[in-house]
């Protein structure tokens, strides 16, 4: 099991009453974070990733959080953040809750093992509404029932308004997970497009990218910005080089800073994780 771990001489874990934990859960991998609130920075990343290209099961992320010993610690406050590649926006005024089943299935189709989660994001307004695997949600609410899981989406999409609001004309955004990636797209910091693509490999997301640019009117000069399991040099970053002349890897940011210990680390592929504690 490929496994990572970063910590600040300072971690204290008879301290997690001061700290904030970040908790990401996936069948791709399990990752966390603990901010030290009182001097607001990230002081531990750990991050666990199944062999190969294989998958957790319920019972390898159940052992994952049963056995770490910072995992069963209390805290001042827990975030839970679940990838997701099935989700939908509703603007704020249509939204009712009784409907979010059916708000969720005009786009998407509900597995019958899928559990579906709404979430509130302020920029824009709306609601984010998403499935998980049921017994992935059985598995958060036994461990942190008083913590109410986010799609990754939401901190992603706060974390990219607030970096169009410095950023003039068209803000670009692309965020790869393991089999699918998100694009999003604001003008004057208002959301223009939001979307989910699988891809089998680096053609098919060359291909949907290009294709939104296109849509858009966009040119070389517009700047890529990339986040998640991607960096320079790779694969991916060589084949939109031939076409986009600026890309840039887009990290967290907020009210918070990070240990020395975090200074190699590539911090964009952990955007969602790290920037969940801006969202309240």
């Amino acid at each position: 099991m490929p496994y990572l771990e970063l910590f600040d001489e300072t971690l204290d874990i008879n301290a997690t009453h001061n700290y904030e934990l970040s908790l990401q859960l996936s069948p791709d991998g399990v990752a966390f974070s603990i901010l030290d609130t009182i001097r607001s920075k990230y002081i531990l990343l750990r991050s666990f990733d199944p062999d190969g290209n294989r998958y957790f099961t319920d019972d390898n992320i159940r052992d994952i959080i049963a056995r770490d010993d910072f995992l069963t610690k209390e805290y001042k406050k827990v975030n839970i953040v679940m990838p997701s590649q099935k989700f939908t926006l509703v603007p704020e005024p249509l939204f009712d809750p009784g409907k979010k089943d059916e708000y969720f299935c005009l786009n998407l189709i509900k597995e019958e093992n899928e559990t579906i989660i709404t979430n509130k994001v302020h920029e824009p307004a709306a609601y984010l509404i998403f499935s998980v695997a049921r017994p992935l949600f059985e598995i958060a609410g036994h461990f942190y029932p008083s913590v109410y899981p986010s799609h990754h989406i939401k901190p992603l999409l706060n974390q990219v308004t607030q970096y169009s609001k410095s950023h003039s004309g068209t803000y670009f955004h692309v965020h790869i997970e393991k089999e699918y990636f998100n694009v999003l797209v604001l003008e004057q910091n208002v959301l223009k497009f939001s979307n989910t693509y699988r891809f089998r490999n680096i053609s098919d997301i060359l291909y949907y990218v290009l294709n939104i640019f296109r849509t858009f009117g966009l040119g070389q000069d517009v700047t890529l910005h990339f986040s998640g399991l991607t960096e320079k040099y790779d694969d991916l970053y060589s084949s939109f080089a031939i076409y986009v002349r600026n890309m840039k890897f887009t990290g967290p940011s907020g009210n918070f800073s990070f240990s020395y210990v975090f200074n190699n680390v590539e911090l964009h592929r952990y955007i969602n994780l790290f920037s969940i504690t801006n969202c309240g």
